[in-house]
């Protein structure tokens, strides 16, 4: 123009895209002179259920997934630098196992077969093993019919490794190794805040047994109740409500739940756990009863799960053949018998280490939230009646 102004003259145009809705707008208001700035939607679910509106007007969100994508990424590069090969399992499965949860089953119409959603990687990845690729892992969906809460959601993102020669402290620092790396990919900082909780992920972590632990916040010596009935004994006289024929794991997990699971903020490695809800886990040497397995608590939950893998098929058969004996027929702890990993595990599986984790409870704790749904781009929610 004349002032000098930067003018287009349009000769023609052609429209690239109708938009009929018009997108939720931020609401902006003045409060005794102060601005205020006040969400586009009237309510958090609206977001999740219009992730994409979500997505278009609200730059954070945005930011959260771009994170998300750097998680992976930088797990995926650790795990690579030290030797391991990404491999795929079917997510399709004739049997479930690997876990404790109850699965999705569906039917192939053509085979006339049940089959089931995998609920973990884990009894494919360790075949993988016996074949001689000696360290595997896999990051990939998997889904448990479970309930939903602020950290499940029945379809979710799930990262294993399997170590051929090592045991379940060379998982722990390789676990800690990894996980202070990825904080540095990710954030460029090890101590970072989480829920206005300064986290500090610089190895080492603490490391503390479960008898230990439990006899420190509870005040219950678990040496001294060696049998179910006298810990659920113990546990009614602090005033819990034990489930009745509960085994002595299970009375053991709630007591974490109810005492430990609280105190661990910083990143903790609890170790050493019963043998009954550890059935793919080695047992101690000398300690029939307790296996080799941690689990790694943060912020109050738990992010990994990893033990020293049992290897030896004939104790392996025996635990299968005695769940089945001694668990109901709808118990989420029940495997099934896996007659094919069994003859796997015959032509001999080298010892190793195993480890789970779910990346989308990492993502949280990355990107400082408090709901795993805050970290999916589009979770699982109750259909919506019109």
């Amino acid at each position: 123009t004349k002032t000098g102004e930067l003018s287009l003259r349009v000769k023609s145009f052609r429209m690239l895209a109708k938009g009929i809705s018009p997108l939720p707008a931020a609401k902006e208001q003045v409060v005794d002179g102060e601005r205020k700035v006040y969400s586009a939607f009237d309510n958090t679910e609206a977001r999740y259920r219009e992730r994409y509106a979500d997505l278009a007007v609200n730059a954070e969100v945005r930011d959260i997934f771009r994170a998300r994508a750097k998680v992976t990424t930088a797990l995926r590069r650790f795990l690579d630098g030290e030797g391991f090969l990404e491999v795929e399992t079917p997510i399709l499965q004739p049997l479930y196992g690997g876990a404790a949860a109850r699965p999705f089953v569906t039917h192939h119409n053509q085979l006339h077969q049940d089959l089931y959603l995998r609920i973990s990687f884990e009894l494919y990845l360790k075949r993988l093993l016996v074949g001689g690729l000696e360290r595997v892992y896999e990051i990939g969906r998997d889904f448990r019919n479970e309930g939903v809460s602020f950290k499940h959601n029945p379809e979710f993102t799930q990262l294993e490794f399997y170590c051929a020669y090592t045991d379940y402290f060379g998982v722990m620092d390789l676990t800690e190794r990894m996980l202070a790396k990825v904080c540095d990919d990710v954030l460029g900082a090890r101590e970072f805040e989480y829920q206005g909780r300064r986290l500090n992920f610089n190895p080492p972590w603490r490391r503390v047994t479960i008898r230990d632990a439990v006899l420190e916040y509870s005040g219950i010596d678990l040496a001294t109740h060696p049998a179910a009935e006298s810990l659920a004994a113990a546990m009614r006289a602090k005033g819990h409500h034990p489930e009745p024929n509960s085994t002595r794991g299970k009375l053991i997990d709630s007591l974490i739940g109810h005492y430990l699971e609280p105190q661990f903020i910083q990143p903790t490695i609890l170790m050493d756990y019963p043998r009954d809800i550890s059935p793919l886990a080695k047992s101690k040497p000398g300690d029939p009863n307790t296996v080799e397995r941690f689990e790694v608590y943060v912020a109050g939950f738990e992010l990994c799960n990893a033990f020293t893998e049992l290897n030896d098929p004939l104790d392996q058969e025996a635990r299968f053949v005695e769940m089945g004996r001694d668990y109901a027929a709808d118990d989420e702890e029940k495997h099934p018998l896996d007659e094919d990993y069994l003859r796997a595990m015959r032509y001999g599986m080298p010892p190793n280490g195993g480890f789970g984790m779910g990346v989308d409870r990492l993502t949280m704790l990355l990107t400082d939230k408090a709901s795993i749904r805050e970290v999916l781009l589009f979770p699982h929610l109750r259909t919506k009646e019109e």
